[in-house]
C-alpha cells in the first residue's frame, strides 16, 4: 500500500512557535514534535541523486522566486556541496545559518526543527545546556535530511532567511511535491 506523503499543515493559532516569547503549552510542543515526526516517517525517497538534488534545489528556487522570498538553499551530502544557491534579499548572515543548521540535520539525522523541539521538552532550550556546541550547530528549522528507503538518510536539503516554522515548512512542501512527482516519474 502507497502512502501519501504529509501535506504541511496550515499553522493553527494554537500551534506551537519556537520563535516566540511568548509562555505555550506543552501540549502545543508535542503536537508540533509528532507532526514533524509524521512528516519524517511519510518523506521517503525510492532514490537521491545529484540529478535529483538539482532538481529538487530548482524547485525550491521556483517556489521561492515566486513568493519572493530572500532565502539561501542548499543541499549537501556530508560535506558535498550539490547545490547551493542565496537569492535577493538573502544575507551573509543565511550562510551561517545553512551551515549550522545543516550540520545539526547531518549529526542528529532529524530535521533541526526537530531537535530544537525535543531539547524543549524538559523546559529551556538546547542552547541552554553546556554542553551544546552553538558555534557549530543550530537547532532551529530550515534542515530536513533527505532519507532513501532501505539507506536511510543520505543527504540534507536546508533553507535559511524565513522565520524557523517558515523555513521548515518550505522544505516540506518542497519535498513532498518533489516526492510526488519521482513517484509519478517511477511509474510512467
Amino acid at each position: 500500500m502507497v502512502t501519501e506523503p504529509a501535506v504541511p499543515s496550515t499553522e493553527s493559532e494554537n500551534e506551537f512557535d519556537p520563535d516566540s516569547p511568548d509562555t505555550q503549552t506543552a501540549s502545543a510542543l508535542r503536537s508540533l514534535i509528532e507532526r514533524i515526526e509524521t512528516e519524517v516517517s511519510t518523506l521517503q525517497l525510492s532514490r537521491f541523486s545529484q540529478a535529483d538534488a538539482l532538481a529538487l534545489g530548482l524547485l525550491l528556487v521556483d517556489m521561492a522566486t515566486e513568493r519572493n522570498l530572500p532565502i539561501a538553499i542548499d543541499i549537501r551530502r556530508n560535506k558535498h556541496v550539490l547545490f547551493h544557491v542565496s537569492l535577493p534579499g538573502a544575507t551573509p548572515d543565511n550562510e551561517i545559518w545553512v551551515e549550522k543548521k545543516s550540520r545539526t540535520a547531518q549529526r542528529y539525522a532529524e530535521p533541526s526543527l526537530l531537535v530544537g523541539l525535543k531539547g524543549r521538552l524538559d523546559g529551556g532550550s538546547l542552547e541552554d545546556k553546556g554542553w551544546f556546541d552553538q558555534a557549530r550547530y543550530a537547532p532551529h528549522g530550515g534542515a530536513f535530511p533527505i532519507y532513501v528507503k532501505g539507506t536511510g538518510h543520505v543527504a540534507t536539503v536546508t533553507v535559511s532567511g524565513l522565520p524557523q516554522k517558515a523555513d521548515h515548512n518550505l522544505v516540506v512542501e518542497a519535498l513532498t511535491s518533489f516526492s510526488l512527482n519521482m513517484r509519478e516519474d517511477t511509474w510512467s
